[in-house]
């Protein structure tokens, strides 16, 4: 999140004035936040995380989709353009539009300053009310840093913390194996 919200407004006048206007903005219980713009590190991890899963998911079941594709939790008041969102089978949307998903199976988030608390806190709570989440992985960009939060079978979720660039994130989910060196290819690191 990073602009002051405007006046409350319900989801509908929300979806009218994201789908019109020429900024996205992201919704949380009645308020808008029109989103800013990334840095280049953050758009490169972007990137490099997208490349990486839409190629390891090619010719399967599963499709890959960058911040473009808006996601809105079912239970209601929250909508959010994560930075890669991964869905598997069917895509179950909201609405004629067809610009809201509902079904991720996959989350990324590329962590910002102005954003990390909210990725960690209130998104994640939101997030893990999304049923067909099975990932949540954080992406640091200022150090090699890859955080994966996994749903298992009773719904409690396990954490692995990824360090180094000869690691490999796992994300079984999906079936993808990547390396951080893939993901942190081209990237300056700011914290050593």
């Amino acid at each position: 999140m990073a602009s002051s919200p405007i006046t409350k407004v319900t989801e509908e006048e929300y979806l009218a004035l994201d789908r019109a206007g020429e900024v996205r903005s992201e919704f949380l219980d009645g308020e808008m936040w029109a989103m800013s713009g990334g840095s280049r590190w953050h758009a490169r991890l972007q990137g490099n995380v997208y490349a990486v899963i839409h190629n390891a998911l090619d010719g399967g079941d599963c499709q890959a989709f960058t911040s473009d594709f808006r996601v809105g939790v079912k239970s209601g008041g929250m909508y959010a353009y994560p930075d890669v969102t991964v869905v598997c089978g069917e895509l179950l949307l909201a609405d004629s539009h067809q610009d809201v998903l509902l079904n991720p199976v996959v989350i990324v988030e590329v962590l910002s300053p102005s954003t990390e608390k909210y990725d960690r806190g209130v998104k994640f709570q939101y997030y893990r009310t999304i049923e067909s989440l099975r990932d949540y992985i954080l992406v640091a960009q200022d150090r090699v840093r890859v955080e994966q939060f996994t749903r298992g079978e009773t719904s409690t979720w396990t954490f692995r913390d990824y360090q180094s660039v000869e690691d490999e994130l796992k994300i079984e989910s999906i079936g993808v194996r990547a390396s951080l060196g893939r993901i942190y290819n081209r990237v300056e690191l700011t914290h050593r």
